[in-house]
């Protein structure tokens, strides 16, 4: 059994290039914009999320509309599960300290890339029907195994 190794995508000024991505990478990404788009959350937050950890109770609810991370008020449950979707689809991570795990969420570094895409646009495009019917089938997919 041999193991293909692919090609590093190429880097300038520290930004990958779409063009050298693999189309596995390329499938990736795609699904974890999808998800980006479907989420309740605005492009400030992941804007914060890139310099520092914010805490999940400054996400949810009134406290997260104020801090215009929300473009509606969502309650804890619901505003933990969608960070939790982009932690699965790989944009997101929790922060650890020294006791463990916290209530903060931080980019990965594909959360920086597409971050990079939007980053000039005060929210993100819209999702369309399919598009939120891609990500919710995702969602029910990777389910399934848990």
């Amino acid at each position: 059994m041999s193991i293909e190794i692919l090609p590093q995508p190429t880097q300038n000024n520290n930004k990958r290039d779409f063009k050298d991505f693999t189309e596995a990478e390329l499938y990736i990404l795609q699904r974890a914009e999808i998800a980006v788009r479907c989420a309740p959350f605005t492009v400030k937050l992941f804007a914060d999320m890139a310099t520092q950890g914010i805490n999940l109770r400054a996400i949810a609810g009134n406290e997260g509309v104020k801090n215009q991370y929300l473009n509606s008020s969502t309650n804890l449950i619901i505003t933990e599960n969608a960070l939790l979707w982009l932690i699965q689809v790989g944009i997101l991570r929790r922060e650890v300290d020294g006791q463990g795990i916290t209530d903060s969420f931080r980019l990965t570094p594909m959360g920086h890339l597409l971050l990079d895409k939007w980053q000039n646009q005060s929210r993100f495009p819209s999702a369309t029907i399919g598009d939120r019917l891609q990500n919710f089938w995702a969602q029910i997919q990777i389910s399934r195994f848990l």
